[in-house]
C-alpha cells in the first residue's frame, strides 16, 4: 500500500471518525436539549398559573372550580396562526389540572374528561402536594416516544399551606418536529464537513507525500545519469533531507566515477598502448627494411593520436559531466549555427565528397549554451559523415513542435546491428567504420547526451526504414 494511501486511511480513521462521534453524539442529544428547555419553561408557566389560581380562584382556603373554568377554558376557544420557524401552530395543546389536598382532579382543561379521578399516585402531584419538585413524563401510546407529554405541577398555597397541584401537561408533538428538522440540518452539515474532510485529507496526504515523490524522481534522475536539480521542498526535516540526498549523490558520482573510469580508460589505452610497444620492439631490430620500419613508425603515430584523443575526449566528457547546470545562456538560431558546423566540417565532407542537404523551413530559437550545442551538432555530422558512403548525402532537418526544436541528421550508411543498439550512448562504445574498420573513441555520442541532458532535452538514434541511420536531437525551444 503506497504511504499516500496510508496517511489518507489514518486521516480518515482519526479525524473522520472524530468528526462522525461528535455528528452523531450531536444527533442524539438534539431531543433531550429540547425536552430540557420545554421543562424548564414549564416550570416558569406553572408557577405563573399556581399564582393566579391563587388570587383568583380561591374562596375561604378552597379551591373554585368555577372560577378554574372561568379563568382558563376561554383560552382554548382562542384561533391561532403562529409560524415558528418551520412550525405551523394552530391550537393550543397545553393541557391543565388541578388537584385539591387528596389528589384528586377538580379540573380538566381536557374536557373536565378526568375530573374527580385520583391522581395522588402520579409523581408530579405526590412529590408537589408533599412539598417537592413534582415533573414526570408520560406516553399517551405505549412504546411510541412521539406521544410522550411532559408535566410539570406547581403548589397551590392558601393561608400558608399547601391546598392543591396544578400540573401543566405538554405533548412532544411539535418538539419532535424541531427535533427532525435540527437533525437533518445537522445531518447534511455532517454530509458536508465529511465530505470537506476527505478532499481536506487527500490534500493532506499529497502535501506530505509530494516532497518524497519528488526525491524519488530526483533519485531515479541520479541513477540513469541525468542531470538532475534537487527540488525546493518546505520544511526543516524535508531541507535536511535534501542535504543529505545531495550529499550522498556527491559521495557515490565521485566514487563511482573514479571506478568506471579509471576501468574503462585502462581497458580502452591496452590496446594501442600494446601496439605502440610491439612497433616499438620490432623497431629495434637493425636488419628491418626501410619501408616497414615506415610502416611501425607510422603505426605508434596513430595509435599515439588515438591515445591523445581518447584522453581529450575523456576530460571534456568528464568536465561537463560534473556540471549540475548550464553557464551563461543565450539565444541560438539554430539555423545559423548548423551552417557554422558544416562549415568547420567542410574538410572531411570534401573528402569523402559528402552532400549536406540542411532544410530549414522556419527560423527556429532556443536558449542554451553556444559552445555545447556547437559541440552536440558536431559531434552528430562526423558521426554521420564518417558512416556514410563515398559521394552519399546526410540530410540535416530543423523543425519545430510544439515548444520543442527538434534536429534530425539522416546518413545513408549500414544502420545500427541490433546488438548494438542499446549501447550506442555507452562510454567507450564503438562501431567499426564501414570503409576502415577503424573504431573511434566511443565517447561522442554520451558527449552529446550530456550536452542534451543539461539542456533538458533527449537524444535518440534509430535505423531508418530505407537505410541507414537517423539521429534525433530535441531541444526544448
Amino acid at each position: 500500500m503506497a504511504i499516500r494511501t496510508r496517511i489518507f486511511l489514518v486521516y480518515l480513521l482519526l479525524v473522520g471518525g472524530g468528526a462522525w462521534y461528535l455528528i452523531a453524539w450531536a444527533m442524539n442529544s438534539v431531543r433531550p436539549r429540547y425536552l430540557e428547555s420545554m421543562e424548564e419553561s414549564l416550570v416558569d408557566s406553572a408557577n405563573l398559573f399556581a399564582s393566579t389560581v391563587e388570587a383568583d380562584a380561591i374562596t375561604d382556603g378552597l379551591i373554585k372550580p368555577d372560577a378554574l373554568r372561568r379563568l382558563f377554558d376561554p383560552a382554548y376557544h382562542r384561533s391561532l396562526n403562529a409560524r415558528i420557524y418551520s412550525l405551523s401552530k394552530t391550537d393550543i395543546d397545553l393541557r391543565i389540572y388541578v388537584t385539591d389536598t387528596t389528589g384528586r382532579v377538580i379540573y380538566d382543561s381536557n374536557h373536565g374528561v378526568d375530573e374527580g379521578k385520583d391522581y395522588s399516585q402520579w409523581r408530579d402531584v405526590r412529590l408537589t402536594l408533599a412539598g417537592e419538585y413534582g415533573a414526570r413524563g408520560s406516553r399517551a401510546e405505549v412504546n411510541n416516544d412521539a406521544s410522550l407529554v411532559i408535566h410539570v405541577a406547581a403548589p397551590i398555597h392558601a393561608e400558608g399551606r399547601i391546598i392543591g397541584s396544578l400540573t401543566l401537561g405538554k405533548p412532544t408533538r411539535y418538539i419532535n418536529e424541531l427535533v427532525a428538522v435540527s437533525r437533518r440540518r445537522i445531518f447534511w452539515a455532517g454530509l458536508v464537513g465529511g465530505i470537506l474532510v476527505v478532499f481536506t485529507g487527500f490534500a493532506f496526504s499529497v502535501w506530505l507525500t509530494t516532497p518524497i515523490e519528488r526525491l524519488t524522481a530526483y533519485a531515479r534522475a541520479v541513477r540513469d545519469g541525468k542531470p538532475a536539480t534537487l527540488p525546493r521542498l518546505a520544511g526543516r526535516e524535508v531541507t535536511t533531507l535534501q542535504t543529505a540526498f545531495d550529499e550522498m549523490r556527491d559521495a557515490l558520482e565521485g566514487k563511482k566515477y573514479v571506478e568506471r573510469y579509471t576501468q574503462t580508460l585502462t581497458h580502452e589505452i591496452k590496446a594501442p598502448l600494446s601496439a605502440i610497444r610491439g612497433a616499438a620492439e620490432l623497431l629495434e631490430e637493425q636488419t628491418m627494411p626501410p619501408d616497414q620500419r615506415a610502416k611501425f613508425l607510422a603505426n605508434i603515430q596513430r595509435e599515439s593520436v588515438r591515445i591523445q584523443q581518447l584522453i581529450d575526449k575523456l576530460l571534456q566528457l568528464s568536465a561537463l559531466e560534473a556540471r549540475k547546470g548550464l553557464g551563461p545562456t543565450e539565444p541560438v538560431e539554430l539555423s545559423a549555427l548548423a551552417r557554422t558546423v558544416i562549415d568547420s566540417l567542410a574538410g572531411t565532407l570534401h573528402a569523402r565528397r559528402l552532400t549536406l542537404d540542411l532544410r530549414a523551413p522556419t527560423p527556429i530559437t532556443l536558449q542554451g549554451e553556444r559552445f555545447l550545442l556547437h559541440q552536440a551538432l558536431a559531434n552528430l555530422l562526423q558521426n554521420a559523415a564518417e558512416f556514410s558512403p563515398i559521394g552519399a548525402t546526410v540530410v540535416v532537418t530543423l523543425t519545430k513542435h510544439a515548444h520543442q526544436a527538434v534536429i534530425e541528421i539522416e546518413d545513408n550508411g549500414p544502420g545500427l546491428p541490433d546488438y548494438a543498439q542499446a549501447k550506442v550512448f555507452e562510454r567507450f562504445y564503438s562501431l567499426p567504420r564501414p570503409d576502415t574498420g577503424a573504431k573511434g573513441t566511443g565517447l561522442g555520442l554520451s558527449f552529446v547526451r550530456e550536452i542534451a541532458h543539461l539542456h533538458h532535452g533527449e537524444i535518440t538514434l534509430e535505423n531508418r526504414p530505407e537505410r541507414g541511420c537517423k539521429a534525433t536531437l530535441i531541444l526544448p525551444a
